[in-house]
């Protein structure tokens, strides 16, 4: 009689899915029931959960000189009083 391991279910069925290394069984087991019972709001029908191909995105932060518009400016644009303020 094999015993059947949710858990080992679902690390097969995406390789790239991790569990934090500080969540116990019991937590990583009642994490799994979660996205079990939910499964339509973290996967779709053809797709294991949590992999969604043909959506993969390359993000790019450009940090050399001359940086980005969003990174020149202060990083408090509000006066000194306007921050006490806050």
């Amino acid at each position: 009689m094999s015993t059947h391991d949710p858990l080992e279910e679902l690390l097969n069925e995406s390789k790239e899915g991790k569990f934090s290394t500080k969540l116990t069984s019991k937590k990583k087991l009642s994490l799994l029931n979660i996205l079990k019972k939910n499964t339509p709001e973290f996967a779709i029908d053809e797709e294991p959960l949590g992999k969604i191909r043909g959506n993969a995105m390359e993000l790019y932060l450009d940090v050399e000189r001359p940086y980005p518009p969003m990174l020149r400016g202060p990083p408090y644009p509000e006066s000194l009083e306007t921050r006490k303020e806050i």
